[in-house]
C-alpha cells in the first residue's frame, strides 16, 4: 500500500499529539516520545506546552528533582530529556558510538591522541566519584590530571567516556543555569540495562514517529543495525511504500491519520525531535531539508501552520516586554495569519508571564533580528 506524503504528516502530527493536546502527563509524554530534544532548557517545555493540554511546567521541575525524570547525552548524540528508565535502557546503545569520538583525530585537533582510553576513563571515574560535579570543578580535575593537554578536551571525553547526566538545577522552569554532571548509576540508584533490545527501540519510534524507513530511525538515532532490527520485529510490524516506492514500517496496529483531518499551528521548542527525526522530511518541511542544527542554536524556532514547516520563530526579551517575531517561509492567507498570531501570543504567556507581549509577524523571508 502506498501513503501518501499527506498521511505520513498527519499521522506524524498525531503520534506526537500535535494534532490534539493530549491529556498525558509530562513523564508520560516524555515515555512515548522516547525523550524531548533538551540542548537548552526551554525547548523541552515548549515542546510539552505544545503537545500537553493544560501544561503544569512545575511537573518537569519536580520530575528532574525527584529523578523520574533525566536530562543525558543520547539519540544523535545531543540531550535528551527522558524518563529515568529509559535512561537506564538507552544509554547502553549510545555509550559505544559516544566513547569512539574524542580519540578520532578530527577531535579537538587530536587532542586526545596517543592516550590510552581505558586509562582516560579510570581517572574520569575517579575524578568524577559518586556525586554531582560542575562541569568547572571536573575541568580543574582534568587539567590537574593531564597538565600537558587541552583541559576542554579532556573534560568531554570524560562526559562521552562515562554515562553521565545533568543534574539539577538546571532544567527546571525557569532554571538554565550551568550543567552539573553526575554519572547515571549513581544519580538513578540503578544499574545500567545493557540487554534492553534495540528492536524495542525501534518499535517505539515507530510508534511515535513512523510509519518510517530504516534510514529514518537511523537519522534519528545515529544508530547502525536498524534493518536487523526490524527484522528482529517480525509480524509485530507491517510494511507501507512511500510516494518514492520506498519501505516503511509501522506497528502493526499503528492507526493511519485522516489526510483532510485540519491541522492547527503549532509552535515548536528549537530542535524538536518532530523536524529532526527522519532522513526524509518531505513529511513536516516542504522542501524536505530542515534548517541546519546552527540555526536552532541561536533559539530561532519552528512554526507549523497546516501541518507542515511553514515559518520560523523567536522571543526577545528586554526592560518587561517579549517580543515574538515570526519570519513566514511562505505567504500565509489572513485565516492562518490570525491562528499563528492567536497561538503565538498565546505561548508568550505561557513562557513569560510577568513581561508585556507583543507579537510581530514580518514579511516572507525577513531577518528575525529586531
Amino acid at each position: 500500500m502506498e501513503l501518501a506524503n499527506r498521511v505520513l504528516n498527519r499521522t506524524l502530527l498525531a503520534r506526537q499529539h500535535l494534532l490534539e493536546r493530549s491529556t498525558l502527563s509530562a513523564f508520560e509524554m516524555c515515555e512515548h516520545l522516547v525523550g524531548l530534544q533538551a540542548q537548552d532548557s526551554p525547548p523541552p517545555f515548549v515542546g510539552l506546552w505544545s503537545r500537553i493540554a493544560d501544561f503544569d511546567p512545575e511537573t518537569v521541575s519536580a520530575g528532574l528533582e525527584d529523578r523520574s525524570l533525566v536530562r543525558i547525552t543520547l539519540m544523535r548524540g545531543t540531550i535528551h530529556m527522558v524518563t529515568s528508565p529509559d535512561a537506564l535502557r538507552i544509554a547502553p546503545h549510545i555509550q559505544p558510538e559516544l566513547e569512539k569520538v574524542p580519540f578520532r583525530k578530527g577531535f579537538n585537533y587530536g587532542a586526545m591522541v596517543g592516550l590510552d582510553p581505558d586509562e582516560v576513563r579510570e581517572r574520569g571515574e575517579a575524578a568524577l566519584g559518586d556525586g554531582p560535579m560542575s562541569a568547572a570543578d571536573l575541568r580543574a580535575k582534568a587539567a590537574a590530571s593531564y597538565p600537558d593537554r587541552d583541559a576542554g578536551a579532556v573534560l568531554q571525553t570524560w562526559l562521552c567516556q562515562l554515562p553521565v547526566l545533568q543534574t539539577p538545577p538546571r532544567g527546571r522552569w525557569k532554571d538554565n543555569s550551568r550543567p552539573v554532571w553526575s554519572r547515571v548509576e549513581p544519580w538513578l540508584g540503578a544499574p545500567l540495562e545493557p540487554g534492553y533490545p534495540m528492536a524495542e527501540l525501534v518499535f517505539r519510534y515507530l510508534r511515535a514517529f513512523g510509519p518510517a524507513s530504516t534510514m529514518d530511525i537511523q537519522t534519528w538515532s545515529k544508530l547502525t543495525g536498524m534493518k536487523a532490527a526490524v527484522a528482529q520485529l517480525g509480524d509485530r510490524l507491517r510494511t507501507y511504500t512511500d510516494e518514492r516506492g520506498r519501505t516503511l514500517y509501522d506497528i502493526a496496529d499503528g492507526e493511519l491519520t485522516d489526510p483532510d483531518l485540519p491541522a492547527p499551528v503549532r509552535l515548536l521548542g528549537w530542535y524538536d525531535n518532530a523536524i529532526l527525526s527522519h532522513q526524509d522530511r518531505t513529511r513536516i518541511v516542504p522542501d524536505g531539508a530542515a534548517p541546519p542544527l546552527r540555526a536552532f542554536a541561536t533559539a530561532v524556532s519552528p512554526v507549523l501552520v497546516d501541518g507542515f514547516l511553514a515559518g520560523f520563530y523567536k522571543i526577545f526579551l528586554k526592560k518587561g516586554i517579549a517580543r515574538l517575531r515570526i519570519t513566514p517561509t511562505r505567504k500565509w492567507t489572513a485565516a492562518e495569519r490570525d491562528a499563528v498570531e492567536a497561538e503565538a501570543n498565546a505561548l508568550v504567556a505561557f513562557l513569560e508571564a510577568d513581561k508585556q507581549p507583543s507579537v510581530e509577524i514580518l514579511d516572507v523571508g525577513a531577518d528575525l533580528r529586531p
